[in-house]
């Protein structure tokens, strides 16, 4: 019987030996009624007591140090596991959120508003949900929200908390600015108490709502102490690791809607690659601002990393809808389309191919101005030029936006 190992694996002077007598160390001696295998165990049980001795504690040894590499593994998995974990988990799949909050605090509101394209007057006399309602949107992926009143008893041990946590990626908590915050803030702390170690993975919003008609000395105020509070309350229950992002928010303006933005920019796995393409376009064609919106819902899903200006975002999102309403009333075609419709072809052409793009003057100067850039139905460039980015250089910038148009495309494979 051969092995694999070298004559000299066990000694480093073994005794000269007949080929046929040589003994296999890693074959086990037992006895048997056939001739041949009695043999082999007679010859098999020659062996040095020593030699095998050596090879059980060797066997043992690589056993023991096998179990101790795997318990280290382990260890250090988990205290890795326990420092990133806590971090901002983008998830694929639906990005899915959760309101919850006080009564009458502004939850249906805001979902209406941002889901169910209501405007913000027919809010106003919405009756207190009583029961989970849930809203979609179908816009370039699948969108969901769902809205847990207080009434629902979802910190009792016997509700099913799986199926309403299980899947949602953020957990937003609505707070009124404009009533006492103190209750709502002893049953957030709750909540997070609750839910946090369950679902490490969940994100907590905090949205200090109902910041209209209220002056800014006001609104700083109580928007820092609710954050103090907050974060104070959460230290003392351990959780001082995990991030929690607080927004001033309001309806009847876009603060809402930049709020939002940025809840479901953490929950976007290619947030890292739309960013990166968004900053090379405009270095390379001197844009002020990009912004990547999602037509439907005017929530921007990624931008560049200049900073970030209210009033920039509050035109860019009034253009979208300008946009959204000429294209209902008149639509608009791409150049190779309306050639090839003139020429009388009846090529068909896909969905993809018909973009469309639009500029509009940003001051009376002419140097800065609005470019809108259709990637689908659902998506949109919108840049703020500035300086540089003159519109005598549209072929360069029109060039470099059909490279950023081309790869949104296979990065949502639209």
């Amino acid at each position: 019987m051969r092995t694999l190992f070298s004559e000299n694996i066990l000694s480093p002077t073994p005794t000269p030996a007949p080929e046929q007598n040589k003994k296999n160390p890693f074959e086990l001696s037992f006895h048997s009624s056939n001739p041949s295998v009695q043999n082999s165990s007679t010859t098999s049980s020659h062996s040095s007591p020593k030699e095998n001795d050596w090879l059980t504690s060797y066997y043992r040894e690589q056993q023991r140090f096998a179990n101790e590499v795997h318990i280290q593994s382990n260890h250090s998995y988990a205290t890795s596991d326990a420092a990133t974990r806590h971090q901002h988990v983008r998830r694929k799949g639906n990005p899915k959120v959760l309101f919850m909050g006080m009564r009458r605090s502004g939850k249906s509101s805001i979902q209406k508003v941002l889901f169910e394209k209501f405007s913000p007057a027919e809010t106003l006399y919405l009756d207190s949900s009583n029961k989970i309602e849930s809203a979609t949107m179908e816009s370039f992926m699948k969108f969901e929200s769902s809205e847990i009143p207080p009434n629902i008893p979802y910190l009792s041990p016997d509700f099913d908390r799986e199926a309403v946590f299980g899947s949602a990626g953020a957990l937003i908590w609505v707070l009124d600015m404009q009533d006492e915050y103190f209750q709502s803030i002893d049953q957030l702390i709750k909540t997070a108490s609750i839910l946090m170690p369950a679902y490490p993975r969940l994100n907590l919003e905090v949205f200090i709502h109902k910041t209209d008609g209220l002056s800014e000395e006001y609104k700083y105020d109580t928007f820092r102490d609710v954050r103090q509070r907050v974060q104070d309350e959460l230290s003392d229950a351990g959780f001082s690791d995990r991030p929690v992002a607080f927004y001033q928010t309001n309806i009847f303006d876009h603060s809402v809607y930049e709020a939002m933005s940025k809840v479901v920019q953490k929950l976007l796995p290619q947030l890292p690659a739309m960013e990166a393409l968004l900053n090379k376009l405009c270095s390379s064609c001197r844009i002020q601002k990009a912004y990547l919106f999602d037509t439907v819902s005017k929530i921007y899903l990624a931008t560049d990393a200049s900073p970030t200006f209210l009033k920039d975002y509050e035109v860019c999102s009034d253009y979208v809808d300008v946009i959204v309403d000429i294209k209902q009333i008149y639509g608009w075609q791409n150049r190779d389309q309306s050639l090839e419709d003139v020429a009388g072809e009846n090529t068909e052409k896909s969905s993809g191919d018909a973009v469309g793009e639009s500029l509009i003057t940003y001051d009376k100067s002419g140097n800065t101005y609005v470019y809108a850039r259709e990637i689908n139905d659902y998506l949109s460039l919108i840049c703020v030029m500035g300086q540089g980015s003159t519109a005598d250089k549209r072929v360069l910038i029109d060039y470099n936006v059909s490279v950023l148009h081309d790869a949104l495309q296979q990065m949502f494979k639209l």
